[in-house]
């Protein structure tokens, strides 16, 4: 029975992530614990234990006498992510290029052949959820213990935002993405060849390729905020 509860919490902690990632389950979305409990079978005690690992990893938030809800994407959130994120990009992908192991390096090709698929006939959550694992493995290569929660952190909303950015609505857009998988493979021979500076070089280049597709993000999903209130001023 022990290791059928196991099996069944493992069940529904990649259930969850996935549902959050994609958005499926919104930013701000009250978690819906009796239902969860009953579709997996799962007392209170366990599912709690489920709720307290994602809430540890940033996927959603505990309130004391109160349900579990999925981390919420505020503009101050925003903000932080805006700061932080080519910072936290840069020394990834710098220390990946230095300590990156061979099965890394070919876990990143066969992760990069996933995400060129998507680009051709997945979904817009099929591409960011792929992109994800993308850098996912970047994050395993650096092998930061600092870095790598910030990272991970990090990496929920930037698949969340993405479902926008894999969403192209104009040519300009879908042009974007083959630019994106062009970088994922310059990163790869970056990583390769050991070359830090050209690593942080694509690192920043990456990140401006996606940051102004926020705004598509937080205009129709109601968070109401000028354009201008971005701080489109910082960089990498």
């Amino acid at each position: 029975m022990a290791a059928d509860t196991k099996t069944t919490k493992a069940m529904l902690y990649e259930h969850l992530r996935m549902e959050i990632l994609s958005t499926r389950l919104p930013p701000g979305h009250d978690i819906d614990e009796a239902r969860l409990s009953a579709e997996f079978a799962l007392s209170r005690t366990p599912l709690r234990e489920v709720l307290r690992q994602l809430a540890g990893e940033g996927f959603v938030v505990l309130r004391e006498n109160r349900g579990a809800r999925v981390t919420d994407m505020s503009f101050a959130t925003l903000r932080d992510f805006f700061v932080a994120a080519p910072m936290i990009y840069g020394a990834v992908l710098r220390l990946a290029a230095g300590n990156a192991r061979p099965g890394q390096i070919a876990a990143l090709k066969t992760a990069q052949e996933r995400f060129r698929a998507t680009l051709r006939q997945g979904s817009a959550i099929d591409r960011a959820l792929a992109n994800n694992r993308f850098h996912e493995i970047t994050g395993e290569m650096a092998g930061n213990i600092y870095l790598l929660p910030s990272f991970h952190r990090l990496l929920i909303d930037h698949a969340r935002i993405g479902t926008t950015f894999y969403r192209p609505r104009t040519a300009e857009m879908t042009d974007n993405l083959d630019a994106a998988s062009r970088q994922h493979d310059e990163i790869i021979a970056a990583i390769e060849a050991g070359d830090e500076d050209r690593a942080g070089q694509l690192a920043e280049a990456h990140w401006n390729l996606s940051r102004g597709q926020i705004e598509l993000f937080v205009m129709p999903d109601g968070l109401d905020l000028p354009l201008g209130a971005l701080p489109r001023t910082t960089t990498g």
